[in-house]
């Protein structure tokens, strides 16, 4: 069985992410692919798909909406598992009691959820590092921002809040759904 994951990362965290579970799905009856969102070539070949992307304000990066939109109709007839990185910090409820990974559930996850059926939905915590180039309007923003004040520059979160426990034993979840459910085993070498 051929799996496909791809990613959209702005600063890596996201990327960071797609290949610890690429390294997780790469057990005996795996064939995994692992591919920035954008790279050149077919993904039409591929038996199932784990899609990733850094979300921003309760949004996934563009180019990784633009490519599930685009192949929207393929992906409704594989299994599919989506994937978001953003929140940091070391707190899981935030200050009004909500869970911080349910509040940054992006909104693209509604949509998709709607239209692929996606065997499961997962939000990540992300890294941050605030001497990082900034990439795009809204990280030239916030360095802007910040600039302006450095004290809430100083008050956010900074570090790498990833659970690689999580992270692995969520990929272990796929790899065993895949194996387990047949796919796998009526996909043609």
């Amino acid at each position: 069985m051929k799996v496909l994951v791809t990613y959209a990362s702005r600063h890596g965290s996201t990327r960071g992410i797609a290949e610890r579970i690429a390294e997780k799905l790469g057990r005996p009856g795996l064939e995994v692919s692992l591919r920035p969102i954008g790279q050149d070539g077919s993904v039409e070949q591929y038996d199932a798909y784990v899609i990733g992307s850094a979300a921003y304000m309760n949004a996934w990066l563009k180019e990784a909406t633009a490519f599930v939109r685009e192949h929207e109709r393929l992906l409704a007839g594989k299994p599919v598992w989506l994937f978001s990185s953003g929140p940091v910090g070391p707190d899981k409820v935030d200050k009004h009691g909500r869970d911080v990974l349910e509040a940054s559930i992006p909104a693209e996850f509604k949509t998709f959820s709607a239209r692929l059926k996606p065997r499961d939905e997962r939000v990540f915590f992300g890294a941050w590092d605030p001497d990082a180039e900034p990439i795009g309007f809204a990280d030239r923003f916030m360095r802007g921002f910040t600039g302006l004040f450095p004290s809430i520059k100083s008050s956010m979160p900074f570090g790498d809040f990833r659970d690689w426990r999580e992270i692995e034993a969520w990929a272990e979840s796929i790899a065993t759904d895949l194996l387990g459910s047949g796919v796998a085993a009526a996909t043609p070498a």
